[in-house]
């Protein structure tokens, strides 16, 4: 029987495989290498598409809020000037009731008694004067308890004045006007009028 001898066949063929062996793994790392580095581009292009749409909403966050800035300051004057137009308004409305209270003044002032000194603070009058009797000054406040325009006398002080015959006074009165009413039945009527609109 013949010998063969199948080593040298062996060691080709384990170096043959360790050659196809190395090639397929050189070509897995390259493969790696090269789906880590798309997996890399892709991401950086997915955060730099983040990042411009990032800059984007800055830009047109800080516009809104410059935007909302100027209707703050906006809504601010307009409360200004509405508030001007009420106390222009009400100014408009009180102007003929200073008229009216120095007309109801005069009607309501009995003979025997002046005035010396009038105050008036909000819708509150302080009266000084001077008057022939206390009933007199008794008389003047009714006519202000029964004035349309004048309401809720208070005596504050009553003396005798220089002359034994005079007497000195001070009186606290609320100016009430019938335009307070008035309103009240506006703001009644408009309230009304709002609740059958629901």
């Amino acid at each position: 029987m013949a010998k063969i001898n199948l080593l040298p066949w062996r060691s080709e063929l384990r170096k043959e495989q360790q050659r196809q062996f190395l090639t397929i793994l050189g070509l897995s790392l390259v493969l790696v290498v090269v789906g880590i580095l798309a997996v890399h581009l892709q991401y950086s292009r997915l955060i730099g598409k983040q990042e411009d749409r990032n800059a984007f909403l800055t830009k047109h966050i800080k516009k809104v809020e410059a935007e909302i800035k100027e209707i703050d300051a906006l809504a601010d004057k307009k409360d200004r000037l509405l508030a001007r137009m009420e106390i222009i308004q009400k100014l408009q409305r009180n102007r003929p009731e200073m008229v009216r209270l120095f007309d109801e003044l005069v009607r309501v002032l009995p003979e025997g008694v002046h005035l010396s000194k009038l105050k008036q603070t909000n819708r509150d009058l302080k009266m000084d004067g001077i008057a022939q009797s206390n009933a007199r000054v008794s008389a003047f406040m009714r006519n202000i308890d029964d004035s349309d325009w004048l309401a809720d006398p208070k005596l504050e002080v009553i003396e005798v004045g220089k002359k034994e015959s005079t007497r000195k006074f001070s009186l606290h009165a609320k100016q009430s006007s019938k335009a307070d009413s008035i309103d009240d039945v506006d703001a009644a009527a408009k309230q009304n009028n709002a609740g059958r609109k629901k």
